[in-house]
């Protein structure tokens, strides 16, 4: 696909993220006013709760943008995304006779203030990178056994902490948690000193299920995608993750990205998961292509320092997509609902510069990370600035989720201490 012209100028740079072939969904506010929901195009973002209410949006016979999240759109069905999708369009596109309507409904990017854009559900993070799998697994068992037995076999995953889901630019506080010493040292409570991000997409589910779903059926349910990071206490991780798997070290917040892109502005960049090593059961067989080619990068920021690009993947490099992970979920019986939140898991490529987690950057701490201006890191210190970017080339044009990012701030004094 080319890229689709808008009578916006700002729209048509092929370096512009946000052209009409996008058209990603977000909440914003300006001062004075509260969230509204929102459409980025160009360098603007366009006020669609506005447009419905004087009627220039009609897409059902009840309000669907007026709470100042997505979630009663998405909950309108499939139907009324097409409608949404091309209304808009028509509205923005080179020629359109509602020009002079809509320009009224326009405010610079620059000038607004981002904001949740949907309410989450439930959330469920999900450990489906084979290559992180595989480095994290060498760094702790050795590589002839990085991978569990079941890895090959199933998306494994753990339920997270929908209250802990935060737009970008939200500050992140360093966690408290018990932490182990080296040998038989006692646990001691302690603010984490092993502090970390990781590189994730986001899927987001528009549609809810009763009962198993098949993969081609859980794609469908999918609304969109945001750009994840999944902060982890390592340290924290390490003493209490068995028997059950990760619990306080995932529970500080995760991050995503200001706007969901929606499947559609992503359809000419699906891309198939990896040959598989071994045969997947049939439930988790895909149709077709689930993945998509979206090219990954993080930048560290020290505090009064230079950013440093820290790491470049894609989501491509995935073993497992979305909607393999989604359909897993479901076989159980288990109910999804519309805001639920599926992180990917760590995405890493096959060389070092590709790996989405300082943990694999600094590998366990031992070769720490060099940055700009002659700093180093193993793990995250305070005040660093984590940005996470995503982007998908086409011709012409680029499709691009809004950068995501935190900041990390110092631990509070100690909150037990009497």
């Amino acid at each position: 696909m080319t890229l689709i012209r808008s009578w916006l100028d700002a729209a048509n740079s092929p370096d512009c993220p946000f052209p009409l072939n996008n058209l990603p969904y977000g909440v914003f506010s300006t001062p004075g006013t509260g969230p509204h929901c929102g459409v980025a195009i160009g360098d603007q973002v366009l006020d669609v709760a506005a447009m419905e209410k004087a009627g220039l949006l009609r897409l059902s016979d009840k309000p669907l943008l007026q709470s100042g999240v997505w979630n009663p759109l998405m909950d309108a069905g499939p139907e009324t995304w097409e409608k949404m999708r091309a209304a808009l369009m028509g509205h923005l596109r080179e020629g359109a006779e509602t020009q002079d309507q809509v320009a009224h409904y326009l405010h610079p990017l620059a000038s607004v203030t981002m904001h949740m854009p949907f309410h989450v559900s439930e959330y469920t993070d999900f450990y489906a990178g084979k290559n992180h799998a595989f480095n994290v697994g060498t760094m702790f068992r050795g590589p002839e056994n990085a991978l569990p037995p079941n890895w090959l076999h199933i998306p494994i995953g753990y339920n997270g902490r929908a209250s802990s889901v935060v737009v970008s630019g939200t500050a992140v506080r360093r966690p408290w948690g018990q932490l182990k010493g080296p040998q038989d040292e006692a646990p001691r409570f302690a603010p984490c000193a092993r502090f970390d991000l990781e590189l994730e997409m986001g899927a987001i589910v528009g549609r809810p299920s009763t009962g198993p779903v098949t993969v081609a059926e859980a794609d469908a349910m999918i609304f969109g995608y945001v750009l994840l990071n999944d902060w982890s206490a390592r340290d924290i991780q390490a003493w209490e993750y068995q028997p059950l798997g990760p619990f306080q070290a995932k529970a500080t917040a995760t991050t995503i990205s200001p706007w969901i892109v929606t499947k559609p502005a992503l359809a000419p960049f699906r891309a198939s998961t990896p040959a598989r090593e071994k045969p997947l059961l049939p439930y988790l067989e895909e149709p077709r292509p689930m993945l998509y080619d979206i090219d990954l990068r993080v930048e560290l920021t020290p505090e009064g320092g230079a950013a440093t690009e820290i790491a470049r993947t894609n989501y491509k490099e995935m073993y497992y997509s979305s909607a393999q992970q989604l359909a897993h979920h479901t076989t159980s019986g288990c109910p999804m609902r519309v805001g639920d939140l599926l992180g990917s898991g760590t995405i890493s490529g096959p060389t070092k510069e590709a790996r989405g987690s300082l943990l694999e950057l600094s590998w366990g701490g031992k070769e720490p990370l060099e940055l700009s201006g002659g700093q180093t890191r193993s793990f995250l210190q305070d005040g660093d600035r984590l940005t996470l970017k995503g982007e998908c080339h086409g011709e012409g044009y680029t499709i691009g989720f809004g950068d995501c990012t935190g900041v990390v701030l110092p631990a509070l004094a100690d909150p037990f201490a009497r």
